[in-house]
């Protein structure tokens, strides 16, 4: 007879002292999640559509909030937990519903696009740095926080080029306001351009920092939009493993001399978790092996995971942070965006994507 291990006490009490630890946090993003839902309900009532979407007013309302009042200690851990861990699951869920048609639509020469354009995303935001008078570590934190995802590639290589607290501060304080600017400036491109959805979610994959951001830059495009932007900006923090790498050798020629040891992150920070899940779930999807009647409860909790996140990524941004960063690491991430941006367009023309 089979015997199933129930949790120990000690366990139990862990687990209930965390819930206990966050739950004012994520009380506070579903509350901002709410209220952002309903101004989507009356913009639907008002004028027949919603001209807004909750994604961005979830990010639009945590701003507000968190520019006009800072939350104190006991709200950050769970305003935390729902910016990190319910976005990973919900990017997760996403996997399942990536149809194959999405990814035979984006062609195989895509890949090898995504990772030319991270390169020159590379080598121009770090010239470009330079050229406007950045420190050598500074100009190598905010392109990569561009040309791969963010705060989260500025995390991974900050050690690995010994980058000091106030440069890595710097690099992640304007881009956290820059990636919401973008979210909100890129759709406009759509009736600019005439662009189709599948040549926006390229876009918008290849342009936006992090993977919430991309989530709420092309949700309100479309389904195709949504999951193209998602392929495309997950291939992108792929890309994460072999900058840290590029960055390392690097590092060992100019710490040679002085005998310097490097820290290295651990493989799961190159290769997070939900991109794994992303992509196993998708082959699931694709080979039809997740039972129909899954998916629409999976799409719901995706969508309703990711406004909470949208909230909780808002109340993480503060506007007056733009200030604190400095005119010239504004101007080199703002120039990086617009290269990238750029960069996506011509690849779209390049490969032809309808």
């Amino acid at each position: 007879m089979t015997t199933v291990a129930l949790p120990s006490a000690p366990s139990l009490r862990r687990l209930s002292e965390q819930a206990r630890r966050v739950a004012p946090g994520v009380a506070l993003c579903l509350a901002v999640t709410l209220a952002a839902m309903g101004v989507q309900g009356l913009e639907e009532r008002l004028f027949g559509r919603a001209w807004i979407e909750g994604l961005v007013l979830a990010i639009l309302i945590g701003t507000a909030v968190r520019t006009a009042w800072k939350p104190g200690p006991a709200w950050s851990a769970g305003v935390g937990f729902s910016a990190k861990t319910l976005l990973e699951i919900a990017v997760a869920l996403l996997g399942a519903g990536l149809s194959a048609a999405a990814l035979l639509a984006a062609g195989p020469g895509l890949l090898a696009g995504i990772a030319a354009v991270v390169v020159i995303a590379l080598v121009g935001g770090y010239g470009l740095g330079r050229t406007l008078g950045l420190p050598h570590r500074t100009a190598a934190l905010v392109a990569t926080g561009n040309a791969i995802c963010g705060n989260s590639a500025i995390a991974a290589v900050a050690p690995v080029i010994k980058a000091e607290p106030e440069e890595v501060g710097s690099a992640i304080a304007f881009t956290a306001v820059l990636g919401v600017i973008v979210v909100l400036a890129l759709p406009l491109l759509v009736p600019a351009l005439h662009l189709s959805q599948l040549q926006y979610g390229t876009i918008a994959g290849l342009t936006v920092y992090a993977v919430p951001q991309v989530l709420a830059a092309t949700a309100p495009v479309g389904t195709l939009a949504l999951q193209v932007g998602t392929l495309v900006k997950l291939a992108r923090v792929l890309m994460l493993g072999p900058v840290v790498v590029g960055f390392s050798l690097l590092q060992n020629r100019r710490s040679a001399a002085a005998g310097e040891t490097l820290a290295r992150p651990p493989l799961h920070k190159l290769v997070p978790w939900f991109v794994v899940a992303f992509l196993l779930l998708a082959v699931l999807n694709s080979l039809g092996a997740i039972p129909h009647p899954l998916a629409a409860p999976m799409a719901a909790t995706a969508k309703l995971l990711t406004v909470v996140s949208m909230a909780a990524l808002g109340l993480g941004v503060d506007i007056r942070t733009v200030a604190k960063a400095g005119p010239r690491v504004a101007a080199a991430a703002t120039g990086s965006v617009i290269g990238l941006a750029l960069a996506g367009l011509a690849l779209v023309k390049l490969l032809h994507l309808a």
